[in-house]
């Protein structure tokens, strides 16, 4: 998704992928993990936000070329402020915000799987 986003390649469908991506996030840990859904998909979005800022600060000439968007909102900045800096410090909050999201449906996703377990035996 971070290196996707840099080139551009998730506009217009990038709701759609996250949400893809918590499905398969909670699928996963549903499958792996005994306990501790929602912090295991928590922490799951948290370093995932910060390595997607990381990428994303790190090719930020590349990133606002092909995401003129992301360069209007940065406009509306005072001015002084390190793009580069705030992206890496917002990309960890973000992380945490979608987090809840994902911790979510890792519960979700371990009802439904124990629900068929129950419904199985």
């Amino acid at each position: 998704m971070a290196i996707a986003s840099v080139f551009g390649m998730t506009r217009g469908i990038e709701p759609l992928l996250w949400l893809l991506i918590f499905v398969l996030y909670a699928w996963w840990i549903v499958k792996n993990c005994r306990r501790l859904y929602f912090l295991h998909a928590f922490m799951a979005s948290v370093i995932n936000g910060i390595w997607i800022s990381i990428i994303h600060a790190a090719f930020f000439s590349t990133y606002t070329r092909h995401n003129p968007e992301v360069v209007e909102k940065f406009k509306t900045l005072p001015p002084g402020v390190n793009l580069r800096v705030l992206m890496l410090a917002i990309g960890p909050l973000l992380g945490a915000i979608f987090g809840v999201i994902a911790g979510l449906f890792a519960i979700v996703a371990a009802r439904v799987a124990k629900k068929k377990e129950d419904a199985e035996e």
